[in-house]
């Protein structure tokens, strides 16, 4: 080349003449040097002639050229062929002519090979783009498809959400109910046990005192009263009969016994209550079920109509552990609800036994029991059939809950004889938590 410190050094897959040039380009140049008065011009790589003009070497000029120019060809930097040019013209005019169509095919070898490397780079760039296009469509359907899960599952966690927080609710709620009835327990303990014992004490010794005046009435009648005059024999009598002291001594031997026993009833009850509201027992520890479900009776015996009739076995059962509060109101929401079920003519069957899960309990009613579409919502917060101010709708939702808490579980099944058939079971071993 004229000028090598002009030569670029393009990387890039190795090419030849015929993947550079093009016959429409070569043959144009060709033409003009033999119209420039060579006899043929010629284009060749490696021995082999790729273009030539004539195309037809015979029909050259003259088929036995006297003189011949040979120039070589580049391609990055390096000799991929060379052109020729023939003809009788003088030594100085067949090399300008040869130089020009060098020079020539040689531009048009360097344009074309920069065209084609930079359609390839502009090519690959778009190919990259068009693969981070790909990439970025890939991450955005995929976010889409994430988002449009999360749309569609939406509903469902806000329902299940929904649903933890009333039951958040509810175990708060029975919480604070459990809390106030202990404390209301323990107030009444506090404010009625000191004067009831003041009661039953002054009771008791004014019946020992009203013993002894009978006594002595006795035995004024029977030793001093013969001593007095006839008279006043006469007026003790009268005054005796004015008094109706003869109905006086009956009925003082009969209220001061029912007085007590009014007192002591009174006693039972705070008992009762406090057993109920376990206030003197730990959160945690050992449950008589029966003594459980009979604390559960006094405290609700005022609710239980007059004609129900409830018969109970739950001797001989093992004991539970856990929280005796929560079982006890268990116990009193089910048998609530058997009431509120059967107003009038109620017999509520209970009855326990121990099975391979710990222990069963069954309660057992004669009211128009539970429909079957409505047995799997019975236990959902907040829902109840009664009429409107007759039902919180959470009574069998707490049952649920603290039989829960026991880590048992509780079903509900139509009884044999028409009614309802709540069954729990309980673990014998330890609840979950308190």
């Amino acid at each position: 080349m004229s000028n090598p410190e002009c030569i670029e050094f393009l990387v890039g897959a190795e090419k030849g003449l015929r993947e550079v040039l093009t016959a429409a380009e070569v043959m144009p140049l060709l033409r003009a040097a033999v119209a420039a008065g060579a006899d043929r011009a010629l284009l060749r790589t490696g021995g082999e002639v790729l273009w030539q003009w004539p195309q037809d070497a015979a029909a050259a000029p003259g088929s036995q050229p006297c003189r011949a120019e040979v120039l070589p060809l580049w391609l990055e930097g390096e000799t991929v062929g060379e052109v020729c040019v023939e003809g009788a013209l003088t030594h100085p005019v067949l090399g300008a002519l040869a130089q020009m169509l060098a020079a020539a095919l040689n531009s048009a070898i360097h344009a074309n090979l920069k065209r084609m490397l930079t359609t390839e780079i502009h090519t690959q760039v778009v190919n990259q783009s068009y693969e981070e296009l790909l990439a970025a469509n890939r991450d955005l359907k995929a976010s889409e498809a994430r988002y449009r899960e999360l749309a569609e599952n939406l509903e469902i966690r806000v329902q299940e959400r929904t649903a933890e927080l009333k039951q958040a609710w509810v175990r708060l709620l029975r919480q604070e109910k459990m809390a106030a009835v202990g404390t209301l327990a323990a107030g009444m303990a506090h404010e009625i046990n000191n004067p009831l014992g003041f009661i039953l004490s002054n009771l008791s010794t004014l019946q020992k005192y009203a013993g002894r005046f009978v006594d002595m009435l006795d035995f004024f009648q029977q030793r001093i009263g013969a001593c007095l005059s006839a008279e006043l024999q006469e007026a003790a009598r009268h005054k005796w009969r004015e008094l109706r002291m003869d109905y006086l001594i009956e009925d003082v031997a009969e209220l001061l016994p029912q007085c007590m026993a009014g007192a002591r009833r009174i006693e039972q009850i705070i008992v009762d209550l406090r057993g109920f509201a376990h206030i003197d027992v730990p959160e945690i520890g050992p449950i008589n079920i029966a003594q459980a479900l009979r604390r559960t009776l006094a405290v609700m015996q005022t609710e239980l109509p007059a004609d129900a009739r409830i018969e109970q076995n739950l001797e001989h059962l093992p004991t539970l552990r856990g929280n005796g509060a929560l079982l006890c109101q268990a116990f009193m929401n089910l048998i609530r609800n058997a009431v509120q079920a059967r107003p009038q003519g109620l017999t509520l069957c209970i009855w326990g036994e121990q099975d391979a899960e710990g222990v069963r309990l069954v309660f057992r009613d004669n009211g128009p029991g539970v429909a079957q579409e409505l047995r799997s919502r019975i236990f959902e917060p907040f829902f109840t059939t009664r009429e409107v101010g007759q039902g919180s709708g959470l009574g069998l939702t707490v049952v649920q809950d603290a039989v829960r808490i026991f880590g048992g579980r509780v079903d509900v099944h139509p009884a044999p004889a028409g009614g309802a058939e709540f069954v729990l079971h309980l673990p014998t071993g330890e609840g979950r938590d308190g």
